[in-house]
Parts: structure tokens; sequence; C-alpha cells
């Protein structure tokens, strides 16, 4: 095996990888994410892709880490540890979070990363939601690039990092939407294609309230389709929302974080702070 830029190769072979482990992403998806971020792959002698990797930085001293696949034939054989090595040898200075699955637990635990939150994978074809009372001091309108650093600063407080470069990105690619209270966005949400159908996000709110009045657009537009949403929202007004409009929980990952602990996930954030209700993905956090 041999390491390589993961820009080199076809996309076509990326979404083959993904689908052979059972992964949703399009070859839509995987631009998206190289547009995003950097990473590599692991050849064979031929040129097969059998191993991704990819790390996304926000800000001068985060990033999250995604797209950590080997096929299954390597998985036994050390090949995630090793992907893994080269990625943690990029950007050894960093503080990283990235969200496992079951399955690869037990790899980031032996790299030193520390369990900090359960995201909850919410799908499903979507139902009409309910009406939801706007208050007349409350308005909803689409988001442009002219929203950007409000957006950004918003997202900033909730997260805990800059993730301009991914919001800019985003806002090109999706349909968002802004909750505006006393002339400034106070939530934003936004959905865009993915996998299967649509996913929402990502999202900030201070509120369950604003955080269902900023989704429910999105829900009653794509009424009928398949739509995701990540959460790490366990109960509540908002958990209510999304398993009344058919968005069931279909599996589990865990957030984890190496270095400083990851804010968005960890703390347990006053009443009328903003924070994080749909992850932008797993990769992006």
């Amino acid at each position: 095996m041999r390491i390589a830029d993961i820009n080199t190769v076809d996309l076509e072979q990326l979404h083959a990888l993904s689908i052979g482990v059972g992964w949703p992403h399009r070859a839509d998806d995987w631009q998206f994410a190289r547009d995003l971020g950097k990473g590599v792959v692991a050849l064979d002698e031929v040129g097969r892709v059998l191993g991704s990797a990819m790390w996304f930085p926000h800000g001068e001293d985060f990033a999250t880490i995604g797209l950590v696949i080997t096929s299954p034939r390597l998985q036994a054989n050390g090949a995630g540890q090793w992907l893994m090595e080269h990625i943690l040898a990029q950007i050894p200075e960093c503080n990283l979070g990235l969200n496992a699955t079951r399955a690869a637990k037990r790899l980031y635990r032996s790299l030193d990363f520390t369990a900090e939150a359960v995201v909850f994978q919410c799908q499903g074809e979507a139902f009409s939601p309910a009406e939801v009372e706007i208050p007349a001091s409350v308005e909803l309108r689409a988001l442009d690039m002219s929203d950007l650093s409000a957006v950004a600063a918003l997202d900033k407080e909730a997260f805990g990092a800059d993730r301009t470069v991914l919001l800019s990105r985003v806002l090109l690619a999706s349909s968002g939407l802004g909750l505006i209270r006393n002339g400034k966005i106070e939530a934003y949400s936004f959905c865009r294609r993915f996998g299967r159908g649509y996913v929402i996000g990502p999202m900030s709110a201070a509120s369950d309230a604003d955080a269902i009045a900023i989704s429910r657009p999105h829900i009653a537009e794509h009424t009928g389709k398949f739509l995701r949403l990540d959460t790490r929202e366990k109960s509540g007004a908002f958990s209510d929302f999304l398993s009344d409009c058919g968005l069931l929980v279909f599996d589990t990952v865990t957030t984890m974080s190496r270095g400083r602990p990851w804010p968005e996930a960890r703390e347990r954030r006053p009443a009328g702070t903003p924070k994080i209700y749909a992850l932008a993905g797993h990769a992006l956090g």
C-alpha cells in the first residue's frame, strides 16, 4: 500500500469506497468534502483506493477529522491506524475533534481521543410538520452571502471555532434560513442535497423553540422525501419535534476530542446561549 493525496484520485473511486462500507456519500458529497478539507488515500499496487482519511481546518488551531474509511478486507490489518497516524503527523499542533462510529472508537481511544458526547443520526421520510406560531417580533428569511459575517459570528459562539470557510461553501450549496429578532440573526439553518436525499445542517439556535422554528420550513419543503439531521439533543421539545416529523434515531456516533476539550460538545450552556442543534456533517462537526 502507498499513500496519495485525495485530490489525485477519481471521485468514482471514492464513491465506491464509501458504498463498500455502507456509507451514503455520493460522488458530489465527496467533492464537497474535497473542496473544504485535505486528505489522503491508501492505494494498492494497481492504484485501487482501499482507504481514505480527511481533515478540515476551522480557524487557526482546531480541525475536525472525518471520512476515515478502510475497505473491509483491510480493517483487521491496521490500515485505519496507519491512515490516522499520517494525518496526525500533518497537523501535530492542532486541537482535534471527530465523530466516531462504534467500530472506530477503540482506534481513536488508542490515539488519545476522549469521548465528549453522543450524536443522534435522525432520518426518514419526512412527515408534514405541525404549524408553529412565530411571534410578530420574529422574522424568518432566506440567507445569502451578505449574511456570511453575521452567521459566522453566531456559529463561532455556538461551535467554539471559526468556520467561516465552511459556511461560505455551505451558503453556495444550500438553502439557508435566518431567524431575525430585533434586527439580528439569532438562529440559522441550512439544507442541502446529501446521500439518499437531503440533510439539515449546520444549524444553530439558542432554544428549542427557535430551533423548531428555523428547521420547520426545511422539513415542510421536503415532506415525503428522505431527510436527515444529526443532533446531540437527546430529549426535549426539539427532539420530540423531529420524531413527530418522521426523523427517528437511526444510529449514533460519539463526538471525541484530542487536545483541548471540544466546547460545543461538552459545555452545559446557560439558557439563551446559542448552540449547535444540527451538525454540518459527521466529518465537518
